[in-house]
């Protein structure tokens, strides 16, 4: 039955991902969250396994998002190469800080970001991207990235949600910041999963059938059906117009904001 669950989450992760170059993470988060409450585990780890295996399971699921991206020619990979260093760094940094913070306080955090990050893309999802602007230097890029990263870990994403916009508002169209986005999303992925591993053993807690704060069997059930349902998410973001695109990225945002501000104060 546990097997049956981690796949069903890994279906609907997949397809976000390949949607909305999220990751998946937005869906899984909140779900293992649930899954990983009723199975009994200790309440001040729940949150950081929930984030930890979310961030480990993206490093499937962007590799399937990018292929079919790369097929249709939409990852801009010079902006991938500069980001890259800044994500990786950035994401290990952010395991060891969401590792000092709570639980509660983690989803009151995710929350609010989910929430900010909703309402600015609805708000702009009739707004015409400005194609001749440009993205800025190499470093800043790098320095963006380092920003992305850490709070993609805290928040156990895939870093759609920050670099999407990001690229958006420096002149790139929504289905290639979609498709350069789900690219970022590995490197963040494998620093994050590594640094929840590394933290999570070093806070010496006991958890069943898991590295770190990863758990395994979770990994393993949700990567399988993510890695196929990744298709044909990046299959429907092509077939979508950008303004529709938008919106259901601020839907999905607001759903899962508004229910960890619920859980981080009550």
């Amino acid at each position: 039955m546990e097997l049956i669950i981690y796949l069903a989450i890994g279906a609907i992760a997949g397809f976000a991902a390949g949607l909305f170059g999220v990751g998946g993470g937005l869906i899984i988060v909140p779900i293992l969250y649930v899954v990983f409450t009723h199975m009994g585990y200790e309440p001040n780890v729940i949150m950081h396994m929930a984030l930890g295996t979310s961030l480990a399971t993206i490093m499937v699921t962007s590799i399937s998002s990018v292929m079919a991206h790369h097929k249709r020619g939409a990852v801009m990979w010079p902006v991938f190469k500069n980001l890259a260093p800044g994500l990786v760094i950035g994401s290990f940094a952010g395991a060891g800080i969401a590792g000092l913070m709570s639980g509660a306080h983690l989803q009151l955090v995710i929350g609010i970001f989910a929430v900010w990050v909703a309402y600015r893309m609805f708000s702009s999802a009739h707004v015409k991207v400005d194609e001749s602007k440009r993205l800025p230097s190499t470093p800043m890029q790098s320095l963006a990235g380092g920003v992305i990263g850490v709070a993609s870990a805290i928040f156990g994403i895939g870093g759609g949600s920050l670099t999407v916009p990001y690229l958006n508002r420096h002149g790139v169209v929504m289905q290639k910041a979609v498709a350069t986005s789900a690219a970022c999303g590995l490197p963040i992925a494998v620093a994050g999963a590594l640094g929840f591993m590394f933290f999570g053993a070093k806070a010496q807690h006991q958890i069943e059938n898991a590295i770190g704060f990863v758990h395994i069997y979770a990994f393993i059930g949700i990567s399988i059906m993510s890695f196929i349902t990744a298709k044909v998410g990046a299959r429907v973001a092509h077939a979508l117009s950008p303004a529709m695109l938008k919106k259901c990225f601020a839907g999905l945002l607001t759903i899962v904001g508004l229910y960890f501000i619920y859980q981080g104060v009550f």
